[in-house]
Parts: C-alpha cells; sequence; structure tokens
C-alpha cells in the first residue's frame, strides 16, 4: 500500500498527467496491447521489419495511441448545468474514449493498409508514393491524426503542449500573410502541404523524436520496470543509508545519494523525488532540517537522476540520433556535469548541516558489504550496459541484454523475503506492461513534436529565430565574445521559460530547432550546444514558478512551496552555471570529456572550484572554518561566476577572489575567537 501510495503520489507531479487504473475487459485488452507493442519493441532490435523503419514507426503509433485515450481520461471541466455526476479516477473508459482510440486505429494503420480507399490507399508503397500529392483520402485521415495527437497530448500533458503546437501549425498557414520584410515572414503554405508535410514526411509525425520513443525510450522503460520490480529500488536506497550510517551528515548525503542510484530504474525528476522523499523525509526530519530545506535538497537530488548517466532522460536519445552519434558519447558528455552537479549538492548538505547544527541520527541499517554482498548484483544490468557500448554494441540491444541479465539475476536471491523479487514470468508480464504504459504519454508529446519540427524545416523558421536571437545580443554589442556570451544567456532564459510550459522531451526538441543554430552560427560545437539545450530543458523541473520536482518535494515534507522551490535552486545551482561554461569558451568542451585528458582536467579542476565557491557563497559557510559574511559571500559569488569563463586571465582573477574571500572568513573567524576568549568565561566574574 506504502508504494502505491507513492507512485500515485508521484504521479500529481508528473509532466504526464496520472491515467486510469484499468480492470475488466479495458484492462485485459490494454494489457494485451501493451505487451503486443512491448514484444514488437524486442522483435524490432533484432530482426528489424523489411519494409523499413517508418514502417515500424507507423505500426508502433497504431499499438500506442489508442492505448492513450484508454487509460487516460478526458478530465474536461464542463458548465455546471451540462455536468453529470463526476466519474472517479479509477472508472473505465466512455463511449468517446473507445470511438477515440477506434479512430486512432484506423487514421494510424490506414498508410498501411493494401487495399484501395478511394483514390487513396493501395498499400504502404503507393502512399509513400503520393508524398507531396496526396489524395482526399489521405488529407482527411492526416486531419483526423493530427487532431487525434493534440487531444493525446492534452489528456497526457495539459493544455500548453497542444496550444504550442497550433501555434506553430497556424504560423505555418498564415506566415504568408506576414509582411515579407519581417524576418519571420515565408511564402506560405497551404493546409494540405502542412498534413503532407505532417503525415507523410520524416519530419512529421513519424520523424526523430517518435522513432526515439519506438527504438530507444520504450525499452528502457521497460528496463527501468523490469529493474524496480526485481527490488533494485529499495537496495538503492537501503545501501546509500548504509554507507552513511555513521556520518553526522547521514541522512542529507542518503538522500542525495539515493537519487542519484534510483535515476537508473526512474526518469522522471518528481518521481524520483517523491520516491527518495518517502524514505530519507523521516531521516532528514529526525537531523533537525526544516522542511523547506529537506524538500530543496531532495528536488535537486530527485532532478539529477535525469542528468545522470548510464540512462539520462529522453531527450538524451534525441541527441544521439540529431548528431548522429552513439549513446555511449552523450553518456560521455554527461558524465564529468553530473560528477560536478552532485559535487555541489554534497556540499551544500556538508554546509547546511554546520549551519544549521544539524544532529546525527542513527540509522537501522546493516553493513554496506553485507548488502553488496547479497545484493550487489543489481548493479550488474547497469554496468553491463556500458560495457556493452563500449565494445560496440547498439544503445538498443545493449539494453535489451540488461533486460535478460537482471531477469536471470533475480533468481539469485535464496531468502523467503527476497523470492518476492524474482522476476517469474507473471511478473516479466506486470514489468512489460509496466515498461509500455509507462512511454504512452512520451510518444504522444513525441508524435505530436512533429508539428513543430515539420512546420520549422518547411518555413525555414529556424534560421530565422537564430537570427533574430543573435541581433538582440549584437543589438548590446559588437564583440564577437560578448555576442556569443549574451546569445547564451538569452537561450538559457528562453529554454527555462519555454521548459516552465512544455514537457522536458518537447521543450529539447522545440529548443534545439530555434536556439540550436543560433549558437551553431556562433561557432558553437554540435555536442555543446545540444547539451547546452538538453539541460535547461531538464531544468525546468526545478524553475519557479512551476518546479514540478520542488511542488513534489514540498507535498511530501509539507513544507511552504516558495520557500522550497529557492532551496530548490540553490541546491541546483551548478547545473544552472555549468552548461553556460561548456558553450562559451572553446576550453569548455572539457567539461564535455572532449579534448586531451591536459583540457579535460583542467576544464574539471577549474569548474570544481568554482562550484565549491558557489556552495560557499550561497550557504554562507566555510566548511572547517566558520560563518561567511555578506562581503565575503559577494566576493565567492563573483569568483565562482568569473571561474567558469575557462581561459587563463579570468581564471586567475577568480583564483585570487577565492582565496580573499577565504581570508576574510579566517579573518572573521579569529576576530571571533579572541573576543570569546577575552570574555569571562564565569557570570560573577562578568559582573565584578
Amino acid at each position: 500500500m506504502a508504494e502505491r501510495a507513492t507512485r500515485d503520489l508521484a504521479a500529481q507531479f508528473e509532466d504526464e498527467k496520472p491515467g486510469r487504473v484499468l480492470s475488466g475487459p479495458a484492462g485485459l485488452l490494454l494489457t494485451a496491447a501493451a505487451l503486443a507493442v512491448g514484444a514488437l519493441a524486442l522483435w524490432q532490435v533484432f530482426r528489424p521489419l523489411s519494409q523499413g523503419s517508418k514502417y515500424y514507426l507507423i505500426i508502433f503509433l497504431a499499438g500506442v495511441l489508442p492505448l492513450v485515450f484508454l487509460a487516460y481520461p478526458a478530465d474536461l471541466r464542463l458548465p455546471a448545468r451540462l455536468r453529470t455526476r463526476r466519474r472517479p479516477a479509477s472508472s473505465g473508459p466512455t463511449v468517446t474514449d473507445w470511438a477515440l482510440g477506434a479512430l486512432a486505429v484506423a487514421a494510424c494503420l490506414y498508410p498501411v493498409l493494401p487495399i484501395p480507399i478511394g483514390s487513396g490507399g493501395g498499400g504502404y508503397n503507393a502512399f509513400l508514393d503520393r508524398q507531396g500529392l496526396l489524395a482526399p483520402t489521405d488529407l482527411v485521415l492526416g486531419t483526423v491524426l493530427l487532431l487525434l495527437l493534440l487531444e493525446a497530448c492534452r489528456r497526457t500533458t495539459g493544455w500548453i503542449l497542444p496550444a504550442v503546437c497550433l501555434l506553430f501549425l497556424g504560423y505555418g498557414y498564415y506566415g504568408g500573410l506576414l509582411p515579407q520584410s519581417w524576418p519571420v515572414a515565408h511564402a506560405g503554405l497551404d493546409f494540405s502541404q502542412l498534413v503532407d508535410a505532417f503525415y507523410n514526411s520524416d519530419s512529421g509525425f513519424y520523424g526523430t523524436p517518435l522513432d526515439v520513443a519506438a527504438s530507444y525510450i520504450v525499452l528502457f522503460t521497460i528496463y527501468g520496470a523490469v529493474l524496480e520490480l526485481s527490488g533494485a529500488g529499495r537496495f538503492f536506497v537501503e545501501l546509500s543509508a548504509a554507507a552513511f550510517r555513521r556520518s553526522r551528515t547521514a541522512a542529507g548525503r542518503t538522500a542525495v545519494a539515493s537519487g542519484f542510484l534510483l535515476g537508473t530504474v526512474s526518469g522522471s525528476g518528481a518521481a524520483t523525488t517523491v520516491s527518495i522523499g518517502a524514505v530519507t523525509w523521516p531521516l532528514l526530519r529526525r537531523a533537525g532540517y526544516p522542511p523547506e530545506r529537506a524538500g530543496g535538497m531532495l528536488a535537486a537530488a530527485g532532478v539529477g537522476a535525469i542528468l545522470s548517466p548510464p540512462t539520462l532522460g529522453a531527450a538524451a536519445f534525441i541527441i544521439a540520433e540529431y548528431l548522429g552519434v552513439s549513446y555511449l558519447q552523450v553518456l560521455g558528455w554527461a558524465t564529468v556535469p553530473t560528477v560536478l552537479y552532485y559535487l555541489g549538492i554534497l556540499l551544500a548538505v556538508e554546509i547546511d548541516a554546520r549551519r544549521s547544527g544539524v544532529r546525527p541520527v542513527v540509522i537501522d541499517v546493516g553493513s554496506p558489504w553485507r548488502l553488496l554482498g547479497r545484493f550487489g548484483y543489481h548493479f550488474a544490468s547497469l554496468i553491463a550496459i556500458i560495457v556493452f557500448l563500449a565494445v560496440g554494441v547498439s544503445a538498443t540491444r545493449a539494453v535489451v541484454f540488461a533486460i535478460v541479465l537482471t531477469v536471470a539475476l533475480s533468481f539469485l536471491a535464496p531468502r523467503n523475503e527476497d523470492r518476492a523479487h524474482r522476476l517469474t514470468p507473471g511478473r516479466l508480464v506486470t514489468s512489460l506492461v509496466t515498461g509500455v504504459r509507462g512511454v504512452l504519454a512520451v510518444t504522444a508529446v513525441c508524435a505530436a513534436a512533429g508539428i513543430i519540427t515539420a512546420t520549422t524545416t518547411k518555413t525555414g523558421l529556424g534560421p530565422q529565430a537564430a537570427a533574430l536571437l543573435i541581433g538582440g545580443a549584437q543589438a548590446a554589442t559588437s564583440d564577437p565574445t560578448l555576442v556569443l556570451v549574451l546569445t547564451a544567456l538569452l537561450a538559457a532564459v528562453a529554454l527555462t521559460l519555454l521548459g516552465l510550459a512544455v514537457p522536458v522531451t518537447a521543450s529539447f526538441v522545440i529548443g534545439w530547432v530555434i536556439v540550436g543554430p543560433a549558437l551553431l552560427d556562433l561557432g558553437v560545437t554540435a555536442p555543446a550546444a545540444a547539451m547546452f539545450v538538453f539541460y535547461f530543458a531538464v531544468l525546468s523541473e526545478v524553475s519557479p514558478p512551476t518546479a514540478l520536482a520542488a511542488v513534489a518535494a514540498a507535498a511530501v515534507t509539507g513544507g511552504r512551496l516558495v520557500p522550497t522551490m529557492w532551496q530548490t535552486l540553490r541546491y541546483a545551482l551548478p547545473a544552472y552555471l555549468i552548461p553556460i561554461a561548456f558553450v562559451i569558451t572553446p576550453a569548455g568542451l572539457g567539461l564535455l570529456g572532449i579534448g586531451g585528458i591536459q583540457q579535460i582536467a583542467f576544464a574539471a579542476a577549474v569548474t570544481a572550484l568554482s562550484v565549491a565557491v558557489l556552495a560557499v557563497a550561497a550557504g554562507g559557510w566555510l566548511p572547517g572554518v566558520g560563518p561567511a559574511g555578506a562581503p565575503e559571500r559577494v566576493l565567492g559569488a563573483l569568483a565562482g561566476v568569473t571561474l567558469l569563463w575557462l581561459e587563463p586571465v579570468p581564471v586567475t582573477v577568480g583564483a585570487t577572489l577565492a582565496v580573499v574571500a577565504a581570508a576574510g572568513v579566517f579573518i572573521r573567524r579569529g576576530s571571533a575567537d579572541r573576543s570569546s576568549s577575552g570574555s569571562p568565561a564565569n557570570p560573577v566574574e562578568e559582573q565584578l
């Protein structure tokens, strides 16, 4: 019951809305369809369909999209005079839901049906031959699929993403009416051209985002479900607690370590936040952490899960596809920033423990070595993914092999209490269905993202938006270096605002087609530009005023919402600044593991110093010395920001400022010690 309550709470704060709990015929149908989709995804890894990847995407969407209408309620608010008795969330699909599901099957399978339908139909090859000249039937069913995808996005993520898609659709249709002197004006597209671009091209519904969802994300969600049912989540939390059980800051360290480890199971920042909060919040409360500070720590640790190898967020797979690189390379780019991110959180934990007088707590767990001896096999599949990728195995095959390994290792536990985690055929079915159900909302978002990418491609909006962004920076300065810095800052603000409205995956896709070209035009390398967009898309989960992970953390701790958001920002500060560092200077590529050993070591060491100085400035405490006053904190903040400019002169200036700030803290500590030693120890002596 506790696990179910945790999952329900997590669902309230994820990008996707919580779905129905289906039973009866609807539940059986969803289970059967999810099993078929999961089996097809696994089969496609080793025996791809001979008709090609687009054919597979059509079949995949035909299997997933109808399930969205069965699993997610319409949740429309009707006027009171039209409202009937409110249906409970667990009630089954309505007649409308069944009708939309049937319509989705027809619209999705139409391109591959071998029967003529009016002037259209006739099979897959005939459908492709009509590209650029759609038949009336093609136009009708393409429009139907467009509307169904918008409704699926509304049901799973809310109104914002469909509104953004309609905005792009309107731009494609009405852009020709704009004054041609405007930078964003274009020749104009009629509705049939737009539907053709969405329905019968490689940049529309069946473009790269859906390809990633159908080829990668579904396999990793299945893997996460298998790993969770094998007991890995519980083991990761217990291991984190055991590793720090003798430390004064054991509660805080346990929360951070749990967030990192659980990120291998959950790809959602909000879900990870709730999961670790349910276990570690009682420890944090006993240690004396205020609810708001504990909530900030939990939210920052939870969002770090999306940024951490070996299973990054869904957008990381899109990066690999867009740039034509292996997923292992994307993991390599994320490694150093991940280490620096968690370094910043751990330093903040240590500072808070000393500044707030956190009490040590006794964590009643066994030895970490004993836990590793009994359950360390849970790490085997994670390590196997990296090994398989390193020897050249594709990411899809690597994760399938990891699933098989997890299933086999689940039978190693001999004790009765561990047998519940053995992945028997029934539990395997559960994990497969859970994994496929977890990708329903992502699939709807990725397919709808084709509206954005196709419109941008057909109208040339990407280069035009890039020119506007660069022009705004050039209006303030003509210096090329400052233009790049201002463009990066403007892009960071734009991506953060975009992420407040749409899910992470859609935020990355939109950011890449709009902001990416601007960074590339200014000489930023493709890996740096892609990872820059990725980080700021992910950070929407901790950015006010939405900050879903912070909202979830406040729900767990009972803390005030706004202070929890600000505490989250303080803990997550490195994630906002590090992307700036690897964009504005060539040396910053060392943070992505690009360049020689010397460049990587220099970038990592200097940025680690920057993170440490910023943690001291934000926390107001220098570990081992004492409190930092306002002057030292201001100097520390200036030093930390200056150090991010990874060039010799700024690094020297930043290091000097950091030394001055530290010296100020030492002097302040010395003055405090002299004052305390000069004051009488006995109250009677003071009176005399």
